[in-house]
């Protein structure tokens, strides 16, 4: 294989592994240095040992995000506030079921129950449950037997219950539901907005220590819509909004004086309702967002 030919392999996939590696680490960043790390590893190698590049690729990545995620996990123990997943624009084309799926599995809120999981049953249930890898495949990129992965897996789903990945409400929906809430925000009146949230619906804000925000996830209708109303409308009035995907579903992006400030991101019940509001403030997590492209697979 010659070095252009590897070169052009390894970026037939890349878009898969930075997929495989942001769900698993729920930054971008730290996604983006592991599919770095794992080309590195690919140009050094000697590729005439390598039987199946494809799983060669997963395996390093997998492995490489798993050290990482124990060292992130630990990290996050002292992490100032509430810590949320690292936010994703994204781009794509495809209105499938099965991209669908995988863009529900890149929202908040299942990362969030990601967090739930020790790195390899995190590993585990993603690539079979969520990139459809066999159980022997699994077993090869953890280095595991056949059965113990089936336990990493069943454990995993005993873990995130039946909140596994939900499909999203259709983009109509999406789309009312982001102009709701922006309505609420913009002018105070929360109306609209009142009648299309979950009874549990919950308010959780990420400013890292590094920029002022509430401390603690906010829980309930008349918690959430007092937060809006008081603070929300107040603070976010000289903001501009830039409807955008992020995460997997519609959500925005906040400007002030062309920068952007802040990205807010929902998710959403059985019944089409707005069950989480997630707002990053973290600066380090919205440096590059406008350039940041997650495709599926």
């Amino acid at each position: 294989m010659g070095a252009l030919d590897h070169v052009a392999l390894f970026e037939s996939k890349r878009r898969f592994l930075l997929g495989l590696a942001y769900r698993l680490l729920g930054s971008y960043a730290d996604a983006e240095d592991a599919v770095q790390d794992t080309f590195l590893k690919w140009r050094e190698v000697d590729r005439r040992t390598i039987v199946n590049p494809s799983a060669w690729l997963t395996t390093t990545c997998t492995r490489h995000c798993i050290d990482l995620l124990r060292s992130a996990q630990r990290n996050r123990v002292a992490y100032v506030g509430t810590w949320l997943p690292e936010p994703v624009t994204l781009a794509t084309d495809e209105a499938s079921e099965r991209a669908m799926e995988l863009a529900a599995s890149l929202s908040t809120a299942f990362l969030l129950l990601l967090e739930r999981l020790t790195p390899k049953e995190r590993a585990a249930y993603l690539l079979h449950e969520i990139f459809e890898l066999g159980y022997p495949e699994v077993a090869a990129a953890l280095g595991m037997q056949e059965a113990a992965c089936r336990k990493l897996v069943s454990r995993a789903r005993s873990s995130i219950g039946q909140a596994t990945v939900r499909q999203l409400p259709p983009r109509e929906r999406q789309d009312a539901l982001l102009a709701a809430f922006q309505e609420a925000v913009s002018t105070g009146a929360t109306a609209r907005l009142t009648a299309l949230l979950a009874d549990d619906i919950v308010l959780s804000a990420d400013g890292g220590g590094k920029v002022p925000t509430i401390a603690h996830t906010l829980s309930g209708v008349a918690e959430v819509l007092g937060f809006i109303t008081d603070a929300l409308h107040a603070y976010w009035a000289p903001y501009n909004w830039q409807p955008v995907d992020i995460n997997g579903s519609r959500g925005a992006l906040l400007l002030e004086q062309g920068c952007v400030t802040t990205a807010v991101s929902f998710s959403y019940d059985g019944q089409g309702r707005i069950s989480g509001i997630y707002i990053i403030r973290n600066p380090d997590k919205l440096r590059h967002l406008s350039n940041i492209q997650v495709i599926h697979r």
